[in-house]
């Protein structure tokens, strides 16, 4: 096996064309690749990824710190981070932090396995009013011999709660991959991720396009990726978010529970939303392997008159 395989965008980043040549039942790595010498894992291999201040949400970074047996990070807020026409943060953003937060945690449990996300529940305590940042704080909730459960709890910047997050988290099918060594900001040789301004809304940022009502659509690029190689789980809550607000716009989310069925390896990930009596059903398919369902979503909003 050769240390590094480069793979450029050409092949499969943006082509839904190249679905035709991927074996979708072996997890397909198309970023850059190094071997690397892994105790127990033969032929292991680490993905590459672009820099922290070059991925899709280093404009919304939460940097974290160990605290009390768990994770604590805090991030400003930002009017592109809000519902439009409104002060209220978007779910998306949380849900980053959590899987983040939740990753990080049960990196240390899985380790030196990749873990991926299984489901993410957010619930909204109100519409979030005004805040200058959002705070967060992670534990870990169980570990068993394959899965990993956390829970993250968001408060304002007067510390009132804003929401909690519950995640599950298992490793990688690819037993090959692993994770690189975690530096935190704290220790030597770590350092706080560098933050662009975030000029626009999160969802031109991101590249989320509103296809027509109901309809959201992300594509697969370089610095959207999770440590699976495979388009970022936030990006893909951001498309459900998305198509959920196209259908109520300007009213934030009461909750938004995510599961995680299969990864978006081509793209681009297409989420279509319908209304179903209180609450919202999101489908989210890679469009370039087949529309295989890749996320299943049910959210609700807050009544119209309580939003901000």
């Amino acid at each position: 096996m050769t240390a590094s395989r480069e793979i450029s965008e050409a092949d499969g980043l943006a082509d839904p064309s190249a679905a035709s040549s991927v074996d979708l039942g072996v997890p397909e790595v198309y970023g850059p690749v190094e071997a690397v010498e892994v105790p127990g894992i033969p032929g292991a291999r680490r993905v590459r990824h672009v820099r922290p201040e070059e991925h899709v949400f280093a404009a919304i970074a939460m940097p974290t710190r160990k605290s009390d047996g768990g994770l604590a990070g805090s991030a400003p807020v930002v009017p592109g981070m809000c519902v439009p026409g409104t002060t209220s943060v978007l779910a998306t953003p949380l849900v980053v932090w959590a899987d983040v937060i939740g990753g990080r945690l049960a990196v240390g449990e899985l380790t030196p396995r990749v873990p991926v996300t299984l489901d993410l529940d957010l619930q909204l305590c109100a519409p979030p009013g005004p805040t200058s940042r959002i705070d967060a704080v992670g534990r870990v909730v169980k570990t068993g011999r394959s899965v990993v459960v956390i829970s993250v709890d968001f408060t304002d910047d007067a510390g009132r709660p804003v929401a909690v997050a519950t995640a599950a988290f298992m490793a990688a099918g690819d037993p090959s991959l692993v994770m690189p060594p975690v530096k935190w900001e704290t220790e030597p040789g770590g350092r706080p991720t560098e933050r662009p301004p975030l000029t626009g809304s999160l969802a031109e940022h991101g590249r989320c396009v509103t296809v027509g009502p109901g309809v959201a659509s992300v594509p697969r690029m370089a610095n959207g990726l999770n440590s699976s190689n495979t388009v970022n789980g936030g990006l893909l809550a951001l498309a459900v978010e998305e198509a959920a607000l196209s259908l109520a716009p300007g009213v934030p989310l009461a909750s938004l529970l995510l599961r995680y069925l299969r990864p978006v390896r081509v793209g681009p990930a297409v989420a279509t939303a319908r209304a179903q009596g209180a609450m919202t059903v999101v489908e989210v398919r890679d469009a370039g392997a087949g529309d295989r369902l890749a996320v299943h979503a049910v959210a609700r909003s807050f009544p119209r008159a309580a939003s901000r």
